[in-house]
Order: structure tokens, then sequence, then C-alpha cells
């Protein structure tokens, strides 16, 4: 069906035009990527259905299925010929305000499920409640799914291949829109977006550069304000507050000191930093919905040779894996060889399941650096590479750096640098 005439459209759904000199949008979509996976699938459309996909198929972040599981809203992308034709968003009403506030790239949105609030004076409306007005005026349907059904339609697409993660869909709902559009062919594109959404556009590489950075200088504050007696919790604040001051959101907080370091998943605590203890970091935070993780390792008052030889060995590991990490790399091949190269560098017993994943909307994007994964490396990828190694009730030691895959090799976004000794 890809490229069969479209029928008029009607006013049921609100349509957004971007006009020329308007602000300019920028692009987190792979548009040539969506494409040629969409070619090799033989989908005519295709609809992101998780948080992740939503946002990055049309640039909507929708506050709700960010925070809790269950909130339904859409993206839907079709295709006419080389090109994408037709961008849509389906969302509740209650969420129309932030799809007027933000830089959507879609064109089209639909809206279900009633929300009561008060229109002003039309003359003294803002950009984004004239935006808020328009789309309240169009059609409301029911149920997320009888609006998605009926974009369907209006984009003649009620016979096409069409693809769709399942993973934002509540129980029941992919069976309720087989029925509501039964010649149409749905097909779960759960992995195809996965892996369209490994190769990121410069604004995406830009906004993970940002986030790293933001990472890097929140540690930087977070040691800077070490003392004795200061507990885990106070040095989380210096390191949250920082973040939030440089436009981030706090995501990830592992902080732990001493024999707490080992504890993989450390929350802040009330333990005091004490002469000698090892001060892991393994944190990061988002910046305009982008991903940062990274970690960092310091001594509090003196130094240990011991710590220093285990650190410089995982560190060996991490900037092998990154001389590796370039297009044509397999993934399991670079796995293997930092495992090697730590061991080789003294830590005989190292075990990992992994040794890295990629970033971006997500903390775990793909590819995975593990023994068993079939990922190759591509250009425009972002990864992080880590090598943790936890010794139970003595102290944790982790290297994690981000990197973006170039044509040349892997080019540093961050950088963990020696083992740090922090003055009491």
């Amino acid at each position: 069906m890809a490229g069969a005439s479209r029928k008029p459209r009607t006013k049921c759904c609100a349509v957004m035009r971007h006009r020329p000199g308007s602000r300019r949008i920028k692009m987190l979509l792979n548009q040539n990527r969506l494409l040629r996976e969409m070619d090799h699938c033989g989908f005519d459309a295709i609809i992101g259905t998780a948080a992740e996909n939503v946002t990055y198929l049309s640039g909507f972040w929708a506050l709700p299925q960010w925070i809790r599981p269950g909130p339904q809203a859409y993206a839907l992308q079709s295709r006419k010929g080389d090109a994408v034709d037709m961008s849509s968003i389906i969302t509740s009403s209650g969420t129309l305000d932030l799809v007027a506030d933000q830089d959507v790239t879609v064109e089209r949105v639909r809206r279900y499920g009633e929300f009561s609030f008060q229109a002003g004076s039309n003359d003294k409306l803002d950009r984004a409640s004239r935006k808020l007005m328009a789309m309240q005026a169009g059609t409301c349907f029911a149920h997320p799914i009888e609006a998605l059904a009926a974009e369907i339609k209006e984009l003649s697409l009620e016979r096409s291949r069409i693809g769709i993660d399942i993973d934002g869909l509540q129980p029941g709902y992919l069976e309720k829109l087989k029925a509501s559009v039964p010649d149409a062919h749905f097909v779960d594109a759960t992995s195809t977006l996965r892996k369209v959404r490994t190769v990121k556009t410069s604004e995406e590489i830009a906004r993970l550069r940002r986030v790293g950075q933001i990472a890097e200088q929140a540690v930087d504050a977070a040691l800077g304000a070490a003392h004795a007696g200061m507990t885990e919790v106070e040095m989380a604040r210096v390191f949250h507050t920082t973040t939030v001051q440089a436009d981030a959101v706090p995501v990830l907080g592992c902080i732990g000191f001493g024999e707490r370091s080992a504890l993989m998943n450390v929350q802040p605590s009330d333990r005091e930093l004490r002469q000698g203890d090892v001060i892991r970091f393994d944190v990061g935070g988002r910046y305009k919905h982008y991903r940062a993780d990274i970690a960092r390792i310091a001594m509090f008052g003196q130094n240990s040779e011991a710590v220093n030889q285990l650190y410089a060995a995982l560190r060996s590991g991490v900037e092998l894996g990154a001389r590796l990490a370039r297009p044509g790399a397999k993934a399991s091949e670079v796995f293997l060889s930092v495992c090697e190269e730590v061991r080789r560098c003294g830590i005989a017993n190292y075990q990992r399941n992994h040794v890295g994943h990629g970033i971006g909307l997500d903390g775990y994007d793909a590819p995975l650096l593990s023994a068993s994964s079939k990922d190759v490396l591509e250009e425009g990828m972002v990864i992080c590479i880590e090598t943790p190694y936890y010794q139970i009730g003595a102290y944790g030691l982790q290297v994690e750096d981000m990197f973006v895959i170039t044509a040349e090799g892997a080019e540093r976004l961050t950088d963990a640098g020696p083992l740090k000794v922090i003055a009491p």
C-alpha cells in the first residue's frame, strides 16, 4: 500500500503547521535510518507506543508516560516513496498543553478523553495557549485505540502493513486495534525502533555530549565539597543540586563510601565519610530527554597502592575498549578483549556479564557489549564502556565513560582520568 493515494483530510484532527521563518525545530529522529528499516520490514507506517519511541518519532515528551506505567500516547510515522509522508500524535486531552508547549515535529494531533479547563480571551492568548485551544477544538475520542484507529483510516492505511512497538500498550489494546482496523497487518516493531534509535543524529549527540559534561561537573562539585563526617546523602545532595543548576534532571545517583561503595546499586545513606574511604559514583542525569551514565572513583584523605593498581587495570580495560570501538567491530569481541585486558593488568579473576551499553533516550539503549551480543558497532552510536569491580565488605571500583563512534573510531564524550585523591 506504500504510495497509495490519500483521502481528503477532515477537521477532526488538529493540524499543526510549521511556517517558514518560525523557530527551527531540532530533529531527534534519524529519518533515513527509519526509512531503510521500514523498507527492510515492508512497513507502510510505524507506530511508537513506549515513552522513548513516542519522543523519538515526534519530539513529544508525554509526562504521564515517563513517570508511571499505563498512560497512553502514540506517535505514527507513515511514508510515501522515499520520504516520511505524514506524522501524527495520539494523546490524552489532559496532555495537549505539552504538545502545544514543546517543539514537536508532527503535523497532526488526535486526542482522547475529556479534560476540563476554561478558555481565556482570544486576543490575549500566548502561542502555546492558541495551539492548545486549536487542538481542543478537534474531535475527542473516548478511547486511545479509537483515536489511533481513526488516524490510521484517515491516512488511508487501513489495508497496510504497519509496524507497532508493543511495550507501551496496555493489555488487550493490540487486539482492540486489530479488531478496529481488521484489514491492516500489524507487526511487532519493538526491536525495529530500538535498532533505529542506536545511530544518533547530530542533535542527539550534542545533547548526550552536554549531559555527560553536566554529570562530570556534578561529580567534581560533590568531591569539592567532601569533608570528614559528610554523609553519603549530603554528597548526593551536592551532586543532584549541581545537576539541576545545569538544567538537567536527576536520574541516577549511586554514591557510596568505604564498604558501601561495593554495593552495586548503593543508595546514599547516613554513612559518614572517613579517612581512607573509597568514594564511588555511578551517576548521571537527563538533559533534554537524553541520559548520562558515568562512574568515578576517589580516595579520601590518603592514597592506596592496592586501590591504585586495581583502578589502573579497570581503566586500561575501558581504554582498550575505546580503541577497539569502531564501525564494524563486533560487540562480543570488544567484550572479550576488555575482560582479558583487565585480567592481564592484574585482576586475574575479573568477570562481567557486560562491559557497556548504548545510551540515549534510554539509559540502556542498544548495543550491548556482552559475550552473547549479536550487535555490530556503527558510526553514530553512543556507548558507555564500563569495568565495575566489587569487593563486598571492602570497596567497589568502577570506570565508566561515554563515547560516540565516528568513522575514525571512538570519540570520548567524558573522561574518568586517573584515580582522584581528595584532601580532607
